[in-house]
């Protein structure tokens, strides 16, 4: 009798024989029926891939893609009953995929397409009107300790790549024709707080610095300091005007 661990590892991996002692109540044979069932499991989870990461698969053809995700998931079997967390390692993965090696900034692309499902699955959370942040912003008394949280669907990705075009690339009848895809690019993926369309934006390095250090709960002012030189009033405006800034706290240090 096989155990739940053999009949798993057999239905992940299709070098794997039919499990031993499985048996069918209509007479068919057991390993036809569980040939059936297994092509259907892996089909199902290379279609969730395929659904998670489709300028990558754009990238690379369906036919690659598929084989790719084939290995991928003998390596990487799902965790969760959520197919919307499947494929975290994927970008990964596609790092140290030697036949993807020929598309050096595929898995920098996966990494971003990552990001926008989580965006797109974060929790929600009100947005600051932006009087309110106008006016935390003209307080000169509490201005210097003034911190801002950031919406939750908010990600940043570091890439050595031109990630974010390569993306934009691949929404429309675009091409990568007149991109340099070895021109690196800062991302900003985010979720309106109002609306349920999952944004990216390329931002320079001094600014994707600046939101990290948000992110990691400096004050504003100390933020930009600690920031290579960039544009504060419009990372400020583009951040008020995606409804990403969810709360401010402009009280004095005793």
């Amino acid at each position: 009798m096989s155990t739940q661990a053999d009949f798993s590892a057999a239905l992940l991996d299709t070098r794997r024989p039919c499990p031993a002692g499985l048996c069918s109540v209509n007479g068919a044979d057991p390993a036809s029926r569980f040939s059936v069932y297994r092509n259907n499991v892996q089909g199902s989870l290379i279609n969730a891939l395929a659904d998670s990461y489709p300028v990558v698969q754009q990238l690379v053809g369906e036919e690659f893609f598929r084989g790719m995700a084939s290995i991928f998931i003998q390596q990487q079997p799902p965790r969760s009953p959520l197919m919307s967390r499947y494929g975290d390692g994927l970008a990964d993965f596609i790092g140290a995929f030697e036949p993807a090696a020929g598309v050096p900034y595929l898995a920098d692309v996966a990494r971003l397409e990552r990001l926008r499902t989580r965006a797109y699955h974060a929790a929600d959370a009100l947005a600051i009107n932006a009087q309110q942040i106008s006016a935390a912003l003209a307080d000169p008394h509490t201005l210097a300790e003034l911190t801002i949280a950031l919406h939750p669907s908010l990600h940043l990705l570091d890439s050595a790549y031109a990630v974010v075009s390569i993306w934009a690339a691949h929404q429309g009848d675009a091409t990568l024709a007149g991109i340099d895809v070895h021109q690196g690019q800062h991302a900003l993926v985010l979720r309106n707080a109002l609306e349920v369309e999952v944004e990216v934006f390329a931002l320079d390095h001094g600014a994707s610095v600046f939101i990290r250090h948000l992110l990691n709960h400096q004050p504003l002012l100390q933020a930009a300091q600690n920031s290579p030189p960039f544009d504060l009033p419009q990372i400020l405006a583009l951040l008020i005007g995606h409804n990403a800034i969810t709360d401010l706290n402009n009280k004095v240090s005793p």
